[in-house]
């Protein structure tokens, strides 16, 4: 099953719990699943965070209060936060930092970030992963392996352990900090010659794999920023931020934030865009970058393009026959590529999503017998997460030429184990 399968049957199954369905919802009965789901923490509040991004499947007050679990979890208490840093760091935190604040900044699905001051005077944020997180999700994601074993058993079409392991091994990998702590440094590398763009810094002697301290960006999230009412100005500039934020790195250097909800992008007062949280990041093969890249380029340049060979050279599998093949990726193509064919799109006037939905409903079966790499879960997270954020800023303008841009300064790609 999909990512966006499983998200709509949580939707369906969330608005039956809460009775949106009716005309009348309990705000109440709202907060309370908004607070089950921030209290389980781990894989629960994953999906309560991929949900809140559902515009389209959530009624507008059931969105609202979902919308509090990309930041605002209810935290654990400040003992226990003191308490690992210690047995973490070696220290209490009030001997390992100038100032240390217990009530945190913002508590999230596996951690909890609190501010602090470096010695140094620099500022600075502690990331303190919660405990026992690491095992619940391990348990979580053994649920779901279960399922998605009966569903391959059932059907070859439904087969979807190979999806299911690509997420569980990713979001595992987000409880490591010390991995978290290179992919910052990699990102805040990779937008250093951007001067609009930003990415904190880790601070390595006051991090392990459970406390990740990194250079502190003060700003609002996104969500924020849209609920300022920003004007037309604002919102292009932030939506041409975010597609370099996202996309660059992938082209440039096969990675991406592959944790796209509003709560880890940051506008600062002086107008720049930053790129938080690094738990989620994925690294791509070239060939599958090279393979998006000509695809991007051909659709750009008005240039004759076979979708079908385009996705067996991206490690697609198709499993139908080759004109139902092209016919479907021929109508998928033209609904994603709508802000490449134009030089002034609206997304305030946007239907991809919909419209997708529509032709994954009246063809289905073909859908599920072209069957993407297992890496690709991941890169549809990112860039669906991206459009869903460009959506809810409504800019209009030449999104066409920043892609172009995109492209023209990013040469033939190498895979990060090529770098290294």
């Amino acid at each position: 099953m999909s990512a966006r399968g499983s998200a709509g049957l949580a939707v369906r199954a969330l608005r039956k719990v809460t009775g949106a369905d009716t005309q009348e919802t309990d705000r109440s009965t709202l907060g309370l699943v908004v607070q089950t789901l921030g209290e389980m923490k781990g894989a629960a509040m994953k999906l309560g965070q991929a949900l809140s991004m559902e515009m389209d499947a959530l009624p507008p007050e059931l969105r609202q209060i979902v919308a509090r679990l990309q930041s605002e979890a209810p935290p654990i208490d400040s003992e226990e936060i003191a308490a690992i840093i210690e047995d973490e760091l070696g220290a209490p935190p009030e001997r390992l930092f100038a100032e240390f604040d217990p009530k945190p900044l913002a508590a999230a699905s596996l951690g909890q970030v609190h501010a602090a001051r470096l010695e140094d005077g620099r500022e600075v944020v502690l990331k303190v992963q919660y405990p026992g997180i690491a095992e619940a999700l391990e348990s979580d994601f053994s649920n779901i392996s279960v399922v998605a074993r009966a569903a391959g058993f059932t059907s070859k079409l439904l087969d979807g352990r190979d999806y299911v392991e690509e997420l569980r091994r990713e979001i595992s990998l987000e409880t490591d900090y010390l991995l978290e702590a290179e992919r910052a440094r990699a990102f805040h590398a990779l937008l250093a010659s951007e001067p609009d763009l930003l990415a904190p810094a880790p601070i390595p002697e006051r991090s392990t794999s459970r406390v990740l301290c990194l250079t502190r960006v003060r700003g609002q999230t996104l969500q924020r920023f849209l609920d300022s009412n920003p004007d037309a100005a604002a919102r292009w500039r932030v939506s041409e931020q975010l597609i370099r934020a996202v996309h660059g790195p992938f082209f440039a250097a096969a990675r991406i934030h592959a944790d796209p909800h509003p709560g880890n992008f940051f506008v600062t007062e002086d107008g720049r865009l930053a790129l938080l949280d690094f738990g989620c990041v994925k690294s791509f093969r070239a060939d599958f970058v090279e393979a998006l890249r000509t695809f991007m380029r051909s659709e750009l340049r008005g240039e004759r393009y076979d979708p079908l060979a385009g996705v067996r050279a991206a490690g697609f599998q198709v499993d139908i026959d080759e004109a139902s093949a092209r016919s479907l990726l021929t109508e998928t193509v033209k609904i994603a590529t709508r802000p490449l064919r134009t030089n002034c799109y609206d997304y305030a006037q946007d239907t991809s999503v919909p419209d997708m939905r529509a032709l994954g409903l009246r063809r289905t079966v073909d859908f599920l017998r072209i069957r993407p790499p297992p890496e690709a879960v991941m890169l549809g997270r990112a860039v669906g997460g991206c459009a869903q954020n460009l959506r809810a800023l409504g800019a209009r303008g030449d999104f066409r030429s920043v892609y172009a841009r995109l492209l023209e300064r990013t040469g033939p790609t190498s895979s990060p184990e090529e770098r290294s």
